[in-house]
């Protein structure tokens, strides 16, 4: 599991949009080229086949792949394609561009979210082509395979991530490390070049493909890394860009940890005041039903064993929606007063993207490599167990598995990380509409005002949503309008501005 300062998977939101209205400001429409008027060079789209473990689309949806260098350093070497899928702008005569999306990870594949999530971007959709994309090293775009399925299993069911024995922690180090193993032997010529600044620099080959001069860009939890990397590398070519659910720019690896001890806690504390318990109370009863857990793990009817690192999962993945905590309810109850752990594990199981066949998905192995490839931190195990006391006061329950996370995920990883933190400044870009939620466990809300401040006065435009969960766009009636004002419209908010 991987939770520090990345969503392993991001909400797909809905909700009714109300009409109000922005400050009317001097942005350019990111006008482009029809997308019928295809000439030398642009992508040939064709009808979608289903990807990997998916559906297929649907007739609205084409797909196409974008060739980019492997290498950016070698333009003329080896290329990969990156895959696109597009449903074009349904009132073609008010066409405005194109828009892409990323809806986070790292690992996240655009091909296969955006089809199921594109009802919530309806109203978008009547003016911009709606384009998802895979980045470089995810699923149909050269995708980063580490282990076999069998591999996966044995990992999750064997390997404690909170170790508490100098023998646990030897293995926990080492199944780091031998995973590091397996992502370079299986998927070595790609993962030198997976990182954020490749994928930024593939962006921007994707928007000149389809044509359109400025980049119109949604991106959301991993989605705003990625977005503010593109913004620092291209200001000039930035349009309309929204980034929801932000990552903070300014943390490191152990700063991602801290920020989300504190996020998930505090989703922890508002889930638990909801249902009517003492905050301090239910926490310390939690911690010390994964305490039991880590001893004795919960049997299933699948008979399959419920052990730590799986219930924390469980835990977490109801945490990054509101309307998720009844499945949360339900399924403590059971552990706690069943002794039974089919309903963590289920949870468990949707977050490690594993089916109902034991197969799981490879988003896992993309983010840990993209993530790996970004920076340049190796705490080691000792550092890592330093952290421990310092995350436990910052949450029992989730503080030390973020504390010895920092240490197992890039553990002996086989390639050199780029930064110790990314790189967001734009000077001279085009407003950037960035929103923070107050109580977003997985990217805090804090981050969001760094990432306002490092983008650049008179880019980064604050907005703030009074709310709970991971993303705004579809939740928040009045983020919703604001953002359909932006794009639509060029309707700035004011910076600053609070939706409550």
């Amino acid at each position: 599991m991987r939770l520090h300062g990345r969503a392993r998977r991001a909400a797909v939101l809905t909700g009714a949009a109300l009409l109000v209205t922005g400050v009317l400001a001097g942005c350019d429409s990111p006008s482009s080229a029809r997308p019928d008027q295809a000439g030398p060079g642009q992508p040939d789209w064709k009808r979608c086949a289903a990807p990997e473990g998916g559906t297929e689309p649907g007739d609205a949806w084409r797909c196409t792949t974008v060739d980019v260098p492997l290498d950016y350093a070698k333009p003329d070497g080896d290329t990969i394609g990156i895959a696109l899928i597009r449903k074009e702008a349904t009132r073609k005569s008010e066409r405005i561009g194109s828009m892409l999306f990323n809806f986070g990870g790292p690992g996240g594949s655009g091909v296969d979210i955006l089809p199921r999530a594109a009802g919530s971007y309806q109203k978008l959709n009547t003016r911009y082509d709606l384009v998802g994309f895979d980045p470089r090293g995810v699923a149909g775009s050269s995708g980063v395979r580490c282990r076999d399925d069998k591999e996966q299993e044995e990992a999750l069911r064997g390997i404690d991530m909170t170790p508490d024995t100098p023998a646990e922690e030897a293995a926990f180090v080492e199944d780091g490390a031998d995973f590091g193993a397996g992502c370079a032997r299986l998927s070595g010529t790609v993962l030198p070049h997976v990182g954020t600044t490749n994928a930024a620099r593939d962006m921007d080959a994707i928007r000149r493909a389809l044509g359109d001069r400025k980049l119109s860009y949604f991106g959301i939890s991993y989605g705003t890394e990625l977005g503010g990397t593109y913004a620092h590398l291209f200001p000039e070519n930035v349009g309309r860009v929204v980034l929801d659910a932000v990552v903070d720019p300014t943390a490191d690896t152990v700063g991602h940890a801290r920020n989300q001890a504190t996020g998930f806690q505090r989703a922890l504390e508002n889930y638990l005041k909801d249902r009517g318990q003492d905050p301090e109370a239910g926490t310390r009863r939690i911690a010390e039903m994964l305490r039991r857990i880590d001893g004795d793990p919960l049997p299933t009817s699948s008979g399959r064993r419920l052990n730590e690192t799986l219930a924390l999962t469980g835990i977490v993945t109801p945490l990054y929606s509101r309307s998720s905590w009844p499945q949360l309810t339900q399924a403590l109850d059971e552990a706690e007063n069943s002794g039974t752990g089919d309903g963590l594990l289920q949870l468990a199981d949707s977050y490690n993207g594993r089916d109902e066949n034991g197969h799981y998905d490879t988003q896992s192995h993309s983010q840990r490599a993209i993530s790996c490839a970004d920076t340049r931190a190796r705490p080691t195990a000792a550092e890592a167990r330093a952290l421990v006391p310092g995350f436990r006061e910052l949450s029992p329950v989730f503080g030390p598995f973020l504390a010895w996370d920092t240490a197992g995920w890039c553990a002996r990883w086989p390639v050199e990380g780029e930064h110790d933190t990314p790189e967001a400044s734009a000077p001279g870009a085009a407003p950037i509409l960035v929103i923070g939620t107050t109580r977003d466990p997985a990217t805090p809300y804090e981050g969001a005002q760094r990432m306002a401040d490092e983008l650049g006065e008179g880019v980064g435009v604050m907005l703030t949503n009074e709310g709970e969960g991971h993303g705004s766009y579809g939740g928040s009636g009045c983020v919703t309008s604001l953002v359909d004002a932006y794009f639509l419209d060029g309707k700035v908010p004011a910076d600053g501005r609070t939706c409550s």
